[in-house]
Order: structure tokens, then sequence, then C-alpha cells
């Protein structure tokens, strides 16, 4: 069982206190710029064992009658059809989405407000659909020479042309589908306004990483470097706090970077900044909750590897660029990890290598890896997903729980039915047949019961898998890397 790093409960409770104590702070409006994923923090969850994915909305609904919620897309984005990666759904989609998932836990969204709007077609076309939702949508607008010219952007003529987002409760959280949308400016402009207006207001910034208490080479913190490695952002020593208060802690290179910016914006609009660094803007505990310091380490390493070879996938499918591959390279170099590090890597290729085809090995919680190898019947990972439930359910690995009789009724529906080229069985669909055996069959039943068991289970594959396959995986919540290799030399790829 791999070993609890993080206590979430402390978490919650010291998170939500740490946010009231911000609002007070400045007579009892916030606004919280909200960083990273709120409902499925996996990477939080995968580098800091303990932390549950959820565990920044279970946060926000103990302020639910404090807080709403905006949340804020760029006009670019909406025109380009910019996709989350993660999800595969546009973001103008996806904040469709997160309306539906903030209002399903109890959370009241305000608003959605789009950035950087110049007259986009696809911008007036989602305000139009918003509206006719029942949704209130407010514009704002690019500013000339952002974000250095202060004097423009805290004017009538930079954040005044924005138009004033109505919000009704001390607690104002802005979030958005992706980096990049415009969090920061939106919460900024919002002071710009709520100050003309007589109201005394303040901004935070609540970003889970880097962690800024633990040291700037620690693995949960290189673990960020390495996930966003796409994005240049860099975890840097805050120059601003260890010069105000003798501390080191740790922060990300944009945020060091516009602070000073950020300060003159604030010192403009109040007369005075609240803040002495970027540190002092974050209200993020996670750090104080870490309970077990190598449990944390070894996973964050764990995570390293992951990420190295999703980037190398996405290099292979023309989604990144090398240079994410060889900075993540230089991290492992400085954690002094390395693939081998990975035993199912191992395992997947070294079968592979034995039968010509592709291999997929998975990595139980007690250690052991089981194998799975390409069939005429079964694709290599819903083989080795059917060894795994197997060898949870401690049924032996001669037993076949999907006969040939079942498996080839369906191959003939894929092939003649479907039309699909490819007979064998995915993942997904040798869970479906396995689930309907289980009505009839006791030793199916009893694999079935194990699936949940296979949480948090790494797995490898020596090829790119197909989409179906890796969103099985990433469904049962298990860890997934390939190989960046295809299965076959086509262009095309599902």
């Amino acid at each position: 069982m791999k070993q609890i790093g993080f206590d979430n409960d402390k978490y919650l409770a010291m998170q939500s206190e740490h946010i009231k104590n911000r609002i007070a702070q400045f007579g009892g409006k916030l606004y919280l710029e909200f960083g990273g994923k709120l409902f499925d923090d996996y990477h939080a969850s995968r580098v800091l064992p303990g932390f549950a994915p959820d565990s920044k909305v279970r946060m926000l609904t103990q302020l639910k009658d404090d807080a709403e919620i905006v949340i804020v897309i760029s006009a670019g984005d909406i025109e380009k059809n910019k996709v989350r990666s993660d999800l595969g759904i546009t973001y103008d989609v996806d904040v469709l989405r997160l309306i539906d998932a903030f209002r399903g836990i109890g959370l009241y969204v305000g608003s959605v407000a789009i950035t950087q709007y110049s007259g986009q077609p696809a911008a007036d076309a989602f305000k139009k659909r918003l509206t006719a939702l029942g949704v209130d949508v407010y514009m704002h607008y690019p500013i000339a020479g952002y974000p250095s010219n202060v004097s423009l952007i805290v004017s009538d003529e930079g954040y005044g042309k924005n138009e004033y987002i109505k919000t009704t409760r001390p607690l104002v959280v802005v979030t958005a589908p992706g980096p990049g949308s415009g969090k920061m400016a939106t919460c900024l402009s919002q002071l710009y306004h709520e100050y003309k207006r007589g109201v005394s207001a303040g901004y935070a910034k609540f970003e889970t990483f880097p962690v800024w208490n633990l040291p700037l080479k620690h693995p949960v913190n290189v673990a960020y470097e390495a996930a966003t490695a796409d994005l240049n952002d860099v975890n840097m020593i805050d120059p601003f706090h260890l010069e105000t208060y003798n501390v080191t802690t740790v922060n990300y290179n944009r945020d060091v970077e516009i602070f000073p910016v950020v300060n003159a914006i604030f010192e403009k609009i109040a007369g005075e900044s609240p803040y002495h660094s970027p540190t002092d803007m974050g209200v993020n505990m996670a750090g104080k909750c870490i309970i077990d310091d190598e449990a944390c380490k070894k996973a964050s390493c764990e995570e390293i590897i992951r990420r190295y070879y999703q980037a190398r996938c996405d290099v292979r499918m023309g989604r990144a660029d090398e240079s994410c591959v060889q900075k993540i390279e230089l991290l492992m170099n400085q954690m002094k990890i390395s693939a081998d590090d990975r035993p199912v890597i191992a395992a997947a290729e070294q079968l592979a290598e034995q039968t010509g085809n592709p291999a997929t090995a998975i990595e139980l919680e007690n250690g052991k890896i089981i194998t799975g190898k390409t069939s005429s019947l079964l694709g290599a990972s819903a083989a080795a997903l059917l060894n795994a439930l197997k060898e949870l359910a401690g049924l032996p690995d001669e037993m076949h729980l999907l006969p040939p009789l079942i498996i080839e009724p369906i191959q003939q529906l894929k092939i003649k039915g479907l039309g699909n080229h490819n007979p064998r069985l995915h993942t997904d669909e040798v869970l479906i047949a396995l689930s309907i055996s289980a009505a009839t069959n006791p030793a199916a039943d009893l694999a079935m019961q194990q699936l949940s068991k296979l949480k948090a289970c790494e797995v490898h594959s020596s090829v790119i898998l197909a989409q179906v396959d890796e969103t099985l995986f990433k469904k049962l919540g298990m860890n997934l890397t390939c190989s960046p290799v295809h299965q076959t030399k086509k262009l095309y790829h599902k």
C-alpha cells in the first residue's frame, strides 16, 4: 500500500480558515484567483499521497455561504477553439461543464467574464449562448501596453473600460478552464471598480504549486516544473520575500516577474500595497499539511518520470516541442532518477521484444507486476487488465475469464457489423463483456469486484495507446505511461 504523506483533513480545515482570515484582512471582500484544477487535481493527489483530487472544491463548500464563482475565459481561446488536453473539450464547453459542476455541489456561479475581447465573432456567439442559458456575461478588453503601462491600466481608459462584474458575496473565486485566461487581470480590474465605488476589497492568489515553504529543489516542486514544461514555468526563490523578511520561499518566474507591476497597480488603486512579495499574495497551506516528507518525495520522483514519458509521446504526436523533453531530462538528472526507477517500463518493453508485438505491464499495490501481450482476441492492455483482475481475485492464471465463445461474437460485431478493422477487444469492451459474464459466472463476478483495487496502480504500454484504452485507465485511477512509438507506421491514429 502506498504510504500516505499528506493530511487531507488538516488541509481542509487550515485552508478554509486561512482564506476567512484573508477576507477579514481586507474588510470583508476578497477576490481570490484560483489557479490549477479545482475538481480533478490528480497531479496534486499523485505527488502528495493522501491529497484528495477534489480537496479544493470540498474546501470551498465549507465557505459556500460566503462564496461566489466568476469563471473567466479569453475571447482568443474561444475564437481558436482551444482544447483542454486532459478532457479533450474546448475551453468554452468546459465553462459550461464547470458551471454545472459548481452548481452540482451547491456553489453559486455569479457570472462569466470574457477577457481580451476585440470583436471576435465566436466570443459574441458564446456570449449569446450563455445569456440564453440565464448566465450573466461581462466583457473585458485589451489594454495597450499591458502590463507595464501602469498609468494607462489604472485609469478610465484601462480597467475603467471593462464592464464591472456585479458580485454579492464576501469571497469571489475567480477561476478559468486553463492558464492564460486573464484571472489576475480580472481580479485587479474588479479592485479598480470597487475602489471607485468606495468599496474596500482585496486580492489573493491560490496556487497549490510550487509549494512556497518547501525547498526550491524539493521533488514536489520539481514535479511541478515537469508538469508545466510546456509553459516554460521555472521555480525560483522569491527575491522580494527574502529581502523583506530574510526568509527563503519558493514561487515561480511569472509571479516574480509580474510582482513589481502588480504592486504598482495596488498602490495606484488603493494608495498602498498590502503585500511585500509574491509569496505574501498566496494563501496556499498545502506545505503545512505534509506528514511524511519521504513519501511525498518518492511519489514526486515517480511523477517526474511519468511526465517525461508523456512529453515524449506528445512530441511524437506533434503536440509539444522537443524542448519540453529536454527540460524534464534535466530535472530527472537533478533528482538522479531514470526510467529504471519505474519497473513497469522494463517489464512491458521486455515482453514486447520477446513477442514482437505491443505489450502492457501493470504494477499492483503489493509491487507485483502483471503483464499482458497482444493476441488474436485481445489487445495487450485488455489482456493485462484481465490478468491483473485474476491476480487480485486469487484466480489461476490459466483460467479464461472470457473464453473465445464470448469474445468471438463481439469481434464479429466489430468487423462485420460496425466496419472496424481491428478485431481485438479494447479494455472497455473487455470490461463490458466481463460484467455481462458476471451474471452467470462467479469467477467473472469475483474479478469485477477487484476493479477498485486498481486505483493508483502503475501501468505502462510499449506503444501509444488508442484513446479508448487511455481513457479507461484514467477512469480507473491508474497511472499510465506509454513508450513514444505507434503500433503501426500509419500516419493517422485514432
